[in-house]
This record gives C-alpha cells, structure tokens and sequence, in this order.
C-alpha cells in the first residue's frame, strides 16, 4: 500500500501536512502486519479480542465514515435504532435486537471467514486514496456539520472537515499503538 499522499505536493500548506501525518500513521499501522500470514493477523494474543487484520478493517471503515461526513453530513453516519430499542437498552446490552450498524462494528474488530490480509490492505489504500481527493476537493477545511444524534456526541455539536481529519489521524496512530503490542505478542517484532 501506498501510504504517501500522491495529491500532496499539488497541495501544499495545512491540508499538504494534515495528509503527510495520516500517510505516516497509516504507515506505523501497516508496519505492524508486514511479513505475516492471514491466519497470524487473524491471531489474538493479547486478553483483548483486537486483532491485527481487525484493527486495520476497523481503522479504514472508521477512515470511510469519516470521509464520507466530510462530504455529506450527518446522514452519512447514522445510527437508527430498531423499533423499541433504547440507547440505554443498547448501552447495557439489554437491547432485544442489535442494530445492523452495531453488528457491523463489532464483525470489524475480526478476520472473517474468507477474509484475507491482502484484501484488507487493498481496501485500506483505496479508503486512503478517497481521504486524498476529499481533501483535495473539500473548499474550506472549516466547512462544518451537525454530528449525527447518538450517546457519544453532545447534543448540537458539529465537526469542521479540519477536526474531521485531525480524530482519522489520532484514531490510526492510537490503533498503531494496539497494534503493536498485538504485534509484539505474537512473534516478538514490532513496527518500529
């Protein structure tokens, strides 16, 4: 994968360096997998259920959402709770049915049946190509949008693509963390 912004250096200024540091987040990320199998990043060595293809799903779809609010808005991250559920019936996992959203999060997290760590890094470089040219193409990296209703955001908050950018960028670097204790775990290396 590559993981330089090609859309960089036509750029340049605040949106040239936002891109270089997701580049070299993603790249600490990526390390963490090179050389092994698809049954090693399937493993989970630690007491967690984090494994390391499961971090890298994770990190794109959360990438793609993300992107996807920049351009669209809040209808491109909502999270519609079944008929009868509650969020604190879903909070304390007392809810009589998952929503569908809630059970894709959690599929993430794991190497599914068929699933394979090339497939997954391939996804990942088209999610990170996407970033690029919405970056490229957003007009003002102050353009803002109410946050979809949900339990973790204040209520009325709206994001800037800028603070957008900046939660992708802390997300991936906090999971390169993860994943290189994951690493570490199972064959002793790590990415650095």
């Amino acid at each position: 994968m590559n993981t330089t912004p090609t859309t960089t250096a036509a750029l340049g200024g605040e949106r040239a360096d936002l891109l270089a540091e997701l580049a070299m987040a993603r790249a600490f990320l990526i390390g963490t997998v090179r050389g092994l199998s698809d049954a090693q990043a399937g493993e989970r060595p630690t007491a967690s259920a984090l494994c390391l293809g499961g971090l890298l799903k994770h990190v794109a779809s959360t990438e793609e959402a993300w992107m996807r609010f920049a351009v669209e808005g809040a209808s491109a991250m909502s999270f519609t709770l079944p008929d009868g559920v509650t969020w604190d019936d879903l909070m304390a996992g007392t809810a009589r049915q998952m929503p569908q959203w809630a059970i894709d999060r959690q599929r993430e997290f794991a190497m599914q049946p068929g699933e394979t760590l090339a497939a997954i890094l391939d996804r990942y470089a088209r999610v990170a190509a996407r970033t690029e040219e919405v970056v490229a193409s957003v007009e003002d990296l102050s353009r803002t949008h109410p946050l979809p209703e949900a339990p973790w955001n204040e209520p009325g908050a709206a994001h800037s693509v800028r603070r957008v950018l900046i939660h992708v960028i802390a997300e991936t670097a906090q999971h390169a963390g993860h994943a290189d204790i994951l690493r570490e775990s199972i064959d002793g290396q790590t990415s650095t």
